[in-house]
């Protein structure tokens, strides 16, 4: 097919714009279907080691010196009916691309890659008027920044790059897919975000993981645990690929189809991996896969689906002719808001008991805690937490605020261990905006932010917008605290106000789910001695936020 002229910019960011929002509506009412394998395509036509640059296995290197060969996968797929095909990116970031020694090459990739792909497409939608999208590719790369392999900053940074890339080639939306470590996946997920703010577009987010055949992802964590801490991203779309064939995703899929607020996506491989002398095999054919996909289309409300490793241009033609002008069975999801370790997820609603937060991990309110941190002796810190996950705490305060000390990297290497030794959720307690900004970075599961309140008013440089703002960025729940520009509410009446404020502010101004919202009323006990917090808890009308 012959090239098309290149549109003047204005007119180019008006067709992406329309693009955009064809796709929304696509994806809002029928079936959309993806491409298959990439990897296995491209090694199908021999490169050779020249083609590479000698960076053998380096697949995204071909989106520059074999075009030719990019584009043939591209058309072997939109010529059996696919609606959007991948960008020949998933290895365009840092870690995997610094292996090579070539990371200062992200963006060049990045962006070749997804012309390629958007010149097929739109040869393809000129050819019969069928609008055609293009979906960036944005892989794990090769560090878990969980286990410590790589820093937050570097890691996000190359991801920005990566969808900057994406997003100058000419992308429709971008997936974060394939991802092992909820840490990497948040990650990829804001660099994407920095990078639509940078470049003033706003496209569908997709988020695509991989479990393995334990039923967990790569550093265990369970379906629940991953939706609670991605879900708050405000992402566009949620569901599974890789590692796995259709029959092991049923039920993750089954949780995603009840819990899940947002649409959900499936990319399979053709079935497990069979090893044989020849290297792997995937056993599932066109029809399984069909068969599989329209399953799941019907069952759990899919609304974009493809292959993934083993799958051919045959598997998605058999797979289109299945669910090409499907609407998506209607879900009636039943949301459960709620706080994430890197494994679980906790509801904030326990059914049988009150949600009990550890503080045993305060400094300010443990001189054992205290007294461990101030030694170093992080072990013994990450085994305060231990004893009171056993002895049956909901979620863990952490809170390393103590006068001299440098709150940033106290908090840095205890939200680091407690990352992966804690089962139960992290709540970071303090009152400095970088020292919680330093734990979130660290959590790959969906921590508490403990808290906001308006003793500084809510203007756009206040606490309240400062930490309100990184609870969003990060996708943090909130407890709010009844203090306002007066102080701290001693009458029911002035918490209920000022709780109401808080709840109005954040849910309408914001964008926090109520149900995130955890109201702290600062009722004492009568114990204290306090003469003026008596009456403080006075039994007339209360609000909560649920």
């Amino acid at each position: 097919m012959a090239s098309l002229p290149n549109p003047s910019p204005s007119s180019a960011s008006a067709a992406s714009r329309s693009r955009t929002d064809a796709l929304r509506e696509a994806l809002a009412t029928r079936v959309v279907v993806a491409d298959g394998a990439m990897g296995t395509m491209l090694q199908a036509q021999d490169p050779t080691l020249e083609d590479f640059e000698n960076l053998e296995g380096c697949n995204e290197i071909l989106n520059l010196t074999r075009p030719d060969i990019v584009r043939s996968v591209h058309e072997a797929y939109f010529a059996v009916g696919v609606d959007c095909v991948e960008t020949n990116t998933f290895g365009a970031n840092h870690s995997a691309l610094a292996e090579y020694d070539i990371a200062d090459r992200v963006f060049e990739l990045s962006e070749a890659g997804a012309r390629l792909a958007r010149e097929v497409a739109d040869e393809f939608g000129t050819g019969d008027g069928r609008q055609r999208w293009v979906l960036g590719s944005i892989g794990p790369g090769t560090k878990l920044p969980t286990l410590g392999h790589v820093g937050y900053g570097t890691l996000r940074d190359g991801f920005q790059a990566n969808a900057e890339g994406l997003i100058a080639g000419g992308a429709d939306a971008l997936i974060v897919e394939t991802t092992q470590d909820l840490l990497q996946t948040k990650t990829s997920v804001l660099g994407a975000r920095r990078a639509m703010d940078a470049t003033g577009v706003d496209l569908p987010l997709l988020v695509s993981m991989a479990f393995e055949t334990t039923g967990t992802m790569l550093l265990g964590s369970e379906i629940g645990a991953a939706l609670t801490a991605l879900e708050p991203l405000g992402i566009d779309m949620i569901g599974l690929n890789c590692s796995t064939g259709p029959a092991e995703m049923s039920e993750h899929l089954r949780y995603l189809t009840r819990h899940s607020r947002i649409p959900l996506l499936c990319m399979p491989n053709a079935g497990l991996p069979v090893l044989t002398k020849d290297g792997a095999h995937f056993p599932l054919g066109p029809e399984g896969l069909a068969d599989a996909q329209e399953n799941f289309v019907r069952d759990y409300g899919l609304s974009l689906v493809g292959g993934c490793c083993g799958t051919t241009p045959e598997h998605l033609r058999q797979l289109v002719e299945r669910v090409r002008g499907v609407e998506p069975t209607e879900r009636r999801p039943q949301p459960e808001p709620g706080a994430a370790s890197l494994y679980q997820t906790v509801p904030f609603r326990q059914d049988t008991a009150y949600m009990a937060i550890g503080e045993r991990t305060n400094a300010n309110g443990s001189k054992k805690f205290r007294e461990a941190m101030l030694d170093a002796r992080w072990d013994d810190c990450v085994e305060m937490a231990r004893d009171q996950i056993r002895e049956g705490a909901h979620m863990l305060d952490l809170c390393v605020d103590y006068v001299g000390r440098d709150g940033v990297a106290d908090m840095e290497e205890l939200a680091g261990r407690f990352a992966t030794a804690s089962t139960l959720p992290i709540v970071l307690d303090s009152t400095e905006v970088d020292v919680l900004r330093a734990g979130l970075e660290k959590l790959g599961g969906r921590a508490v932010i403990n808290s906001v309140n308006y003793e500084d008013g809510d203007g756009p440089e206040s606490r309240f917008a400062k930490v309100t703002r990184l609870a969003q960025e990060h996708g943090a729940a909130l407890i709010a605290l009844t203090i306002d520009e007066e102080g701290q509410a001693r009458t029911v009446e002035t918490k209920v106000a000022i709780a109401e404020r808080l709840i109005e502010d954040l849910t309408t101004n914001w964008g926090i789910h109520e149900s995130d919202i955890l109201m702290d009323c600062l009722t004492f006990t009568i114990c204290t001695g306090q003469e003026e917090s008596r009456g403080t808890a006075s039994p007339r009308s209360r609000r909560s936020a649920s």
